[in-house]
């Protein structure tokens, strides 16, 4: 409407006599949008300052070193295990809950009935949860007094399994709380990818006397790729930066075991008050995330062009 008065305005050759209000409106438009992009690229430049920087919250002033905080940073073994850490839990856990997330929503997809329909809610419980209470929930379960697993496992004659106290264990367990919470994201993403297949492909292929894994390999699995790289963006790249569940489990222990990029930053910035050896820690998980990310999305948009046909 407004986009109308000024066109009349412009018409008539009265551009200077165009309401203050009507010439203001675009950056009206913009401007929160402009305020959220300050607000986001403020504190990540101001990081790459201070990263450059020997900011201590235990020193009253601090002086600008250079690059200093990264040479010392690739230089170290620490850094090169937490990224080894942070690479693998990625894609450990984000592989295992494509996997079971894929084939629960394939089952409740197979019919629609009164359990199903109350099997799809029990299933979302988990991610009702915090990731912390999960957490604290799992210790109960893995306690070796009154944990209801270590008593499981003694039925099949296994004794005081380590779960998160060995280093052999401890990614395992971490893995398994993560793939607990977080697999009925996975289940929802690609349930609701399977609903929204056409129909009139598999329909072709039963009368043509197709079998379920061959239509599942040509059909389904193709169809449904682009639904499942969705999934596959948003958690691998919140695993990527897991801090709750590992923090909340062993603090990154037992030992160094599960010192990911996240827990390194913090340590270095609150515990040892070193913000400005910590945050090239940040940065480079930042870097990782941003290109894995932008290779992810990329693909799925070739994807969705390939599946509509362009």
């Amino acid at each position: 409407m407004s986009g109308e008065s000024t066109n009349k305005y412009q018409e008539a050759g009265l551009e200077s006599r165009i309401p203050f209000y009507l010439r203001a409106r675009p950056y009206f438009i913009l401007a929160p949008a402009l305020i959220i992009t300050i607000g986001i690229m403020y504190p990540f430049f101001l990081a790459v300052y201070y990263s450059m920087t020997n900011f201590s919250f235990r020193l009253p002033s601090y002086k600008f070193i250079g690059l200093k905080n990264y040479i010392t940073m690739f230089s170290s073994v620490d850094f090169w295990h937490s990224l080894w850490v942070t690479v693998l839990y990625g894609f450990v856990t984000t592989a295992s809950e494509l996997a079971l997330g894929t084939v629960v929503a394939m089952l409740l997809s197979k019919s629609d009935n009164p359990f199903t329909r109350v099997l799809k809610v029990s299933l979302i419980f988990p991610l009702m949860i915090p990731p912390v209470i999960a957490t604290l929930v799992w210790q109960l379960m893995t306690n070796k007094a009154v944990g209801i697993l270590e008593k499981m496992f003694r039925i099949i004659n296994i004794y005081n399994f380590p779960w998160a106290s060995s280093p052999r264990t401890a990614l395992f367990t971490v893995a398994l709380i993560d793939i607990w919470v977080y697999t009925p994201f996975m289940m929802i993403l690609v349930l609701a990818g399977i609903q929204s297949l056409p129909k009139s492909p598999f329909e072709a292929a039963r009368i043509d006397g197709g079998g379920a894994f061959f239509t599942f390999r040509a059909l389904t699995l193709p169809l449904l790729a682009p639904y499942m790289l969705i999934a596959v963006i948003f958690r691998l790249m919140a695993a990527f930066q897991e801090f709750t569940i590992i923090y909340a489990l062993t603090k990154g222990g037992p030992g160094d075991t599960l010192m990911n990029l996240s827990i390194t930053a913090y340590l270095k910035g609150f515990t040892f008050q070193k913000l400005g050896a910590a945050l090239p820690y940040i940065l480079v998980l930042w870097i990782i995330v941003f290109f894995v990310s932008q290779k992810l999305v990329k693909r799925w948009l070739t994807m969705r062009k390939f599946a509509s046909g362009d």
